[in-house]
């Protein structure tokens, strides 16, 4: 079968297409036959050994796919073979095929299109375990989604939205602001031409957002921190920007407000039983129309790098995915 491989750390154009050997599922692991696989932001970090977690070379990068199961190993109940799924993985989803965790693999309901739930495992979890978990998200209470018409950030809207919150997106061009009102966002901000604390105060009628997600850091944490509610949760969700941004403390003290870490990979690992509930719970959400991911690009395996250099680039609204089909 075809994998891309990282063989090296480097820029996207070092990794390579070629013909791997899969090895027979383990006690506790599935086989499935990749049918999508969505592309993410960590997957530019991984094979520049920029990440936290890095896994030895060579590798396959790629964390979640929607699949056919092929096989299963020793003590695997939940699936069987032919059953439609998706599976969190780490690594190796920009493959024909994967050997998955089976702790990470979810049955998958018969109405959902493979591109669909290959963009849902990492962003939805996500964005589900800062807005639901970490911040407490209530109905009636304002939310502000920086660099919301990304993946993360079109995730975190929908479900502030399916919460009963006020959402207001904020975004670096009109034509992603447009994305993020057709997701449900009741106001936006354009931060590449507005003062983001002005816009902040006049979005809010003065008193800042109850809860601000952030998955961008850099230039626009500052202001957006100043600018939080009185018992407000600032959400530290990534470092789009490329830079991490050093807050002073005081302003914690002074809004009575909280910092609060989301790390969705290592809460899904430590624990599994509420990830499942939460994954459940967006399920239901989805069938209900309340969530609806948004595919805005396709590529095949050899096209890998382009699909890495648009994300890096913010190029891409929403979600784009890999098709191993297309070649």
């Amino acid at each position: 079968m075809k994998a891309v491989l990282c063989k090296a750390w480097g820029p996207p154009e070092s990794l390579v297409v070629e013909d791997v050997v899969l090895p027979v599922p383990g006690p506790g692991e599935v086989h499935i036959e990749v049918k999508a696989a969505s592309v993410n932001y960590p997957d530019v970090l991984i094979i520049q050994k920029k990440y936290q977690v890095q896994p030895p070379l060579p590798f396959t990068p790629g964390s979640e796919a929607a699949g056919v199961v092929r096989a299963v190993g020793e003590g695997v109940r939940h699936v069987k073979p032919g059953d439609r799924v998706i599976a969190f993985t780490g690594t190796g989803a920009f493959a024909e095929e994967l050997i998955a965790p089976a702790s990470g693999v979810i049955p998958l309901p018969g109405n959902v299109p493979d591109e669909v739930a290959a963009s849902f495992t990492l962003v939805y979890g996500t964005s589900h375990h800062a807005v639901v978990d970490r911040a407490a998200l209530k109905p009636g209470e304002t939310m502000l989604v920086l660099g919301a018409a990304g993946g993360v950030g079109l995730a975190a809207v929908e479900i502030g939205k399916a919460l009963g919150a006020r959402v207001i997106a904020a975004a670096s061009s009109d034509e992603k602001l447009a994305v993020c009102t057709a997701h449900g966002a009741d106001a936006t901000i354009n931060y590449a031409r507005e003062d983001l604390r002005e816009a902040i105060k006049a979005a809010t009628g003065g008193r800042g957002p109850d809860v601000i997600y952030d998955p961008v850091g850099g230039i626009y944490a500052e202001p957006a921190f100043r600018s939080i509610a009185w018992r407000g949760r600032y959400l530290v969700v990534g470092f789009a920007n490329g830079e991490i941004p050093k807050l002073p403390l005081n302003l914690a003290l002074l809004k009575g407000a909280s910092l609060v870490g989301v790390f969705w990979g290592e809460f899904a690992k430590r624990e599994p039983q509420a990830n499942l509930a939460a994954m459940r719970q967006m399920m239901g959400w989805m069938a209900e129309g309340k969530l609806k991911p948004r595919v805005s690009a396709r590529y095949g395996l050899h096209d890998v790098p382009r699909a890495l250099n648009a994300l890096a680039a913010r190029e891409v609204t929403g979600k784009v995915v890999i098709v191993p089909s297309m070649g």
